[in-house]
């Protein structure tokens, strides 16, 4: 028996809205009025790669096929792994399923011509799953814009209710996945499932800037806890000095607190990141990686060069505590991202692309997140609820 259940809204989560395209459902992250405000191409797209969103459904089915178009981004000349789908089962990560076929955007980044070839649909299909009623969770790619098909099961499937509190965190790429092998690996996935919580991913490649839309998209979304990670993108798109971010970050917190005044919030900082720990932005790609097939970055600035309140991951740290110190707000907590990832960290786990954390290091962060977050002591712990 093969059944077709509709994919609706009630099957999703971690998703803002459903756009209708002409083969399915494409999942975005943001809400509509903030791309009319602000269409900026780098945002639009990351915001439409579905970080975080999964389908949630109870089922007893034991074969579990999901059609999707996914649409990747590519560098020619670089090589860049594929997103995957994650199957998940009451809140175990089971099997992964490498995207193929798709749609690609190519960009040559020497000349920057940018190329769209269309592709095949992708079928992803799980069989031997258990005999009995279960939580069965397909993790979206987190890398590449999904359009829904269409969800297959050899049993009945109903959308699942949410269980746990509902976290929202907002950062950069980091925060958004990049260079996890899989949806279901990246840091706050991890985190979620160690700390039992919901997630909804606000992470975003390149856009994690203190926008004050972002704050405001914050504040009009259902929340239990909020994290907010702060830095790698201002110092690397060399986007403010210290007098203009400081007050930009008072003004994100201020908006943020307009929603929910008195959520447990986290402000964390940058993980170490060699390039810009004392070396101004901007950032850019290392010409010494092109035509060895891997991308990395490189810091454009000048190694100690502070003058006129340029800003490296350093200060950041520095002001970002003092922030959290200057408001009296008790629900306020700060996180020093050192702890996640350290200048110790880098040489077990050096940052492959010099910026970004491989797999396994995104599974060290977020069990290191999850132990301080979710502790007895810790600024989400269950308590923060009486």
């Amino acid at each position: 028996m093969t059944i077709s259940t509709p994919l609706t809204p009630a099957l999703l989560r971690g998703f803002e809205y459903l756009e209708t395209t002409a083969r399915g459902l494409r999942p975005h992250r943001i809400p509509g009025w903030v791309s009319a405000q602000f269409p900026e191409q780098l945002l639009l797209s990351m915001e439409a790669q579905p970080s975080g969103v999964r389908i949630a459904m109870i089922t007893e089915a034991q074969s579990v096929t999901l059609v999707t178009h996914p649409t990747r981004l590519a560098y020619r000349g670089f090589d860049r792994p594929r997103g995957s789908i994650d199957l998940v089962v009451d809140h175990r990560l089971v099997a992964s399923d490498p995207l193929t076929g798709g749609d690609v955007i190519e960009t040559d980044l020497q000349t920057g011509r940018t190329v769209l070839t269309e592709g095949a649909p992708h079928i992803t299909r799980f069989t031997g799953l258990a005999a009995r009623e279960k939580l069965v969770e397909l993790w979206l790619p987190h890398n590449e814009s999904s359009e829904l098909v269409e969800l297959r099961t050899d049993a009945p499937a109903v959308p699942a209710t949410p269980e746990g509190r509902l976290w929202l965190h907002h950062g950069s790429s980091i925060s958004h996945g990049s260079n996890a092998t899989t949806p279901a690996r990246t840091w706050p996935a991890v985190a979620a499932r160690l700390g039992g919580v919901e997630l909804r991913n606000l992470g975003f490649g390149g856009s994690a800037l203190v926008d004050p839309f972002m704050a405001r998209a914050i504040r009009d979304t259902p929340a239990d806890l909020i994290s907010v990670k702060l830095g790698i993108n201002v110092v690397n798109m060399d986007a403010m000095r210290l007098r203009a971010f400081v007050p930009a970050v008072h003004g994100f917190l201020d908006t943020i607190r307009d929603g929910h005044p008195a959520t447990p919030l986290l402000l964390i900082s940058p993980i170490y990141c060699g390039i810009h720990e004392d070396t101004p932005g901007p950032g850019t790609f290392d010409p010494a990686s092109f035509g060895t097939g891997r991308l990395r970055f490189a810091a454009s600035g000048r190694t100690g060069d502070t003058e006129q309140g340029r800003l490296t991951l350093t200060i950041i740290r520095d002001a970002l505590a003092s922030i959290v110190e200057r408001r009296e707000d008790p629900d306020l907590h700060y996180l020093d991202g050192t702890v996640l990832y350290g200048a110790a960290d880098s040489y077990a786990h050096p940052l492959p692309d010099a910026l970004h954390p491989d797999t396994e290091t995104h599974e060290l962060i977020g069990t290191r997140f999850a132990q301080h977050a979710f502790s007895a002591d810790g600024p989400f712990t269950l308590s923060t609820l009486t």
